[in-house]
């Protein structure tokens, strides 16, 4: 055999060697991926053995790769969802471990993030809730030492949010309180840099306090999160922001600014495709009914296309009779609706909205007459009695009508004009016997003006001015006559 022949049979020979490496490998991977998409295939149909195959790609991995990522997220997901909280938490612990080096760092961070977002949203029990505060800890634990400030973060906000839904808020405050020091330059203010996850803590912050109803804080913190401006938040982050803003000025009864975060915040809801867009679309129409506006609320480009949902339609048909004036109307819509009042925001406003509603509605009634009966007006509003003596006394003592309650007869007595003219005159005649008065005794006998001096004011001075001049006249008398009869004699 020549040189060139066993030239060209070692070069035969090493290229069939390298082609079956490759090959095997090839085949491998295949396998693993083939395997995978079987398993995707099996988890509507039978779950249970689509998480053992997901389960079973690791171990085809000689080194901890994509494909294994990928297995175990698949089967954490459906544990997760069967209630096999335990097992899913075990496995993420196993996932975890793949972060450091079989994927990049932008794809593990996108996964981790995705896989808590996924478990919030399927928490459905307190044992679910466990789990996932398990799940936020191992995160944690997993991320403390790769310095991944943004991952940290991230998660903490979660933890953070998981407290608040649990009502923990002094665990809450705590975390908060860690969250700031970490967006905090070492003088205390805010780092610019961090300004979006500043602003979520603030919207953390702000819910808790509107949910202990801690006014004062809540308005420091709602002013210092819109004075924000290095931030691009997510709308749902603005929407929780204007949201408890617009509870705030309700209950300073500032119906305007109420109405107006109220609109930012569903306006931010829609934005995020949120579904508290609906429950804040109430809290819209309430301030609308409650600032007493004739304007529309659906007049919006933004609300139009809720008009007829029927989410809504109770709220809207309460509007609607509110700016109708048609408390009978309004009443109906309110029996017929009593699960408006299961929000208790709504049920802690909407007697106000009532209250008015009756008002007007009593002030039409009396309008023609000059006396009734207070059950004939409770009556007509099909309301109690007593609701309209206060309705009636709260009109009075507010200057809106002017009259006066007959408790014994329980009747309602107007002021009519002639009744205004005779007080009038009483008040002018009054006036002018005052000032006869003063002219009569300015200069008299033994008299002075009134008005000169303060003591000369005072009513027992006149009277004994009286007395002495009366004592004189007597005293004249007695002498005209002693002299009559010394003539006589």
């Amino acid at each position: 055999m020549s040189d060139d022949e066993d030239f060209m049979q070692e070069s035969d020979e090493e290229y069939d060697f390298e082609y079956e490496e490759d090959d095997d490998q090839d085949s491998g991977d295949v396998d693993i991926e083939n395997k995978y998409y079987n398993a995707k295939q099996l988890k509507l149909t039978d779950p249970d053995d689509a998480i053992a195959e997901f389960l079973g790609i690791p171990a085809l991995e000689e080194e901890k790769g994509e494909w294994g990522f990928k297995g175990l997220k698949q089967a954490i997901k459906l544990e997760f969802k069967q209630g096999r909280y335990d097992k899913a938490a075990d496995h993420y612990a196993e996932l975890l471990t793949y972060v450091k080096s079989a994927v990049t760092r932008n794809y593990s961070e996108k996964s981790i993030n995705n896989m808590l977002d996924f478990v919030e949203k399927a928490v459905d029990s307190t044992q679910a809730g466990e789990s996932i505060e398990r799940f936020y800890s191992l995160t944690l634990q997993s991320f403390q030492s790769t310095n991944n400030e943004r991952l940290w973060l991230k998660t903490n906000l979660k933890l953070a949010k998981l407290l608040l839904d649990r009502k923990e808020y002094g665990a809450a405050v705590k975390k908060l309180r860690d969250l700031h020091k970490a967006c905090q330059r070492p003088d205390g203010s805010d780092d610019p840099s961090k300004g979006t996850y500043s602003l979520e803590i603030y919207a953390l912050e702000i819910q808790m306090f509107s949910e202990t109803k801690n006014t004062k804080q809540l308005k420091a913190l709602y002013n210092r999160a819109l004075e924000v401006k290095s931030a691009v938040p997510h709308p749902r982050v603005m929407g929780i922001i204007r949201e408890c803003g617009g509870k705030m000025h309700m209950s300073e009864e500032n119906w305007h600014a109420a109405q107006s975060d109220f609109f930012e915040s569903f306006r931010n809801y829609d934005e995020a495709g949120s579904l508290q867009r609906i429950q804040v679309l109430k809290y819209l129409l309430l301030a609308t009914m409650l600032m007493k506006s004739d304007i529309n609320p659906f007049d919006s480009q933004e609300t139009k296309p809720y008009k007829s949902d029927p989410r809504i339609l109770a709220m809207t048909e309460l509007v609607d009779a509110f700016q109708r004036d048609d408390i009978h109307g309004y009443e109906k819509v309110l029996q017929r609706n009593q699960g408006i009042l299961d929000d208790p925001f709504i049920a802690e406003n909407i007697d106000e909205v009532t209250r008015n509603m009756r008002t007007k509605a009593v002030l039409k009634i009396i309008a023609p007459y000059t006396r009734m009966r207070l059950s004939w007006i409770a009556q007509q509003l099909q309301v109690s009695t007593v609701e309209v003596q206060d309705i009636i006394g709260f009109l009075i003592v507010d200057g809106m009508i002017k009259g006066c309650v007959n408790q014994k007869d329980g009747t309602l007595i107007m002021e009519t004009n002639a009744d205004v003219e005779r007080t009038q005159a009483l008040r002018n005649l009054s006036s002018s016997i005052q000032d006869l008065f003063g002219v009569v005794f300015k200069d008299g006998d033994g008299f002075k003006n009134l008005e000169q001096g303060a003591e000369e004011n005072s009513l027992e001075a006149v009277q004994g001015l009286s007395s002495r001049k009366a004592a004189r006249m007597r005293e004249n008398q007695r002498t005209k006559k002693g002299r009559g009869l010394a003539q006589l004699v």
